[in-house]
């Protein structure tokens, strides 16, 4: 089993696709960086060799952030946006979508679950 950057790859996925599980890489990275080592592809991880694995390693560290570098980071832009009081910041603090997004219908992602609010009641006639 290849462990890169502290993630065990799945063994029986395309070398594309097993890089694809650390955070921080995507498709085009990954085939970015199997282009760079001289790995085809379509060689399925548990086929790599020792000396491959070091060399995806070892281009992985010197040239990209990932995983818990790259979460914390994420987290600070976040925090700077609501310590300046931006309107994404404010977005952010209220859990509210930030890319101009509708939020009267849909949202709920972002939301979260409903929150049913009652209605009043009507006085009596009398």
């Amino acid at each position: 089993m290849a462990r890169i950057a502290g993630i065990d790859l799945p063994n029986n996925k395309r070398g594309e696709i097993g890089l694809t599980y650390i955070y921080g890489l995507g498709r085009s990275n990954a085939r970015k960086i199997l282009l760079e080592a001289e790995i085809s592809f379509d060689k399925k991880v548990q086929d790599w060799t020792d000396e491959e694995q070091t060399r995806i390693r070892n281009i992985i560290t010197e040239k990209y952030k990932i995983e818990g570098a790259l979460r914390s980071e994420v987290q600070m832009n976040i925090k700077r946006l609501m310590d300046i009081g931006c309107y994404r910041g404010i977005r952010h603090r209220s859990g509210l979508p930030l890319r101009g997004q509708r939020t009267k219908n849909n949202a709920r992602t972002r939301k979260g679950k409903k929150k049913t609010v009652a209605n009043k009641k009507k006085a009596p006639k009398g």
